[in-house]
């Protein structure tokens, strides 16, 4: 995996057999947890420093938006990362899914966002992103 901060972080995900359809597309909710597995290896590939970010992060809000159909010959996708969006509570991801070999400027075949949104665990009320998470989400903001 690649991390070059100025276009985002890449991930490349495997699809299953069972990710697909019954047109042999990648299955809409299976679209979902193919960007939450490279979601999740981004924010454990920086290890302890975004430990936050993982426990105490939940989705807000899912969103996407398919260019083009994928299908398990475009294994595996390359999926690329970065935040749009950096508030108080919350904080955008943005993402670009593109077929295997496809190149990095190449239009993607899904565009999604995923918002989430900080939360005390404790209390299960939202919290303020602390200054360490806003450093390290500005790192890989567009």
């Amino acid at each position: 995996m690649t991390d070059d901060n100025e276009i985002g972080y890449h991930a490349r995900v495997t699809v299953r057999w069972s990710d697909m359809d019954a047109f042999h597309h990648i299955n809409h909710a299976r679209m979902v947890t193919l960007l939450e597995e490279a979601r999740i290896e981004w924010l454990l590939s920086a290890g302890e420093a975004n430990e936050s970010l993982i426990k105490s992060a939940l989705i807000a809000n899912v969103n996407i938006s398919y260019k083009k159909p994928l299908r398990h010959s475009d294994s595996p996708l390359d999926i690329t990362l970065w935040f749009e969006k950096v508030r108080s509570v919350d904080f955008t991801i943005g993402y670009e899914v593109r077929a295997a070999g496809a190149p990095v400027g190449s239009p993607p075949a899904v565009v999604a966002t995923t918002q989430m949104a900080m939360v005390d665990v404790g209390s299960e009320s939202l919290r303020r992103i602390t200054a360490d998470e806003k450093a390290y989400l500005a790192q890989w903001t567009r």
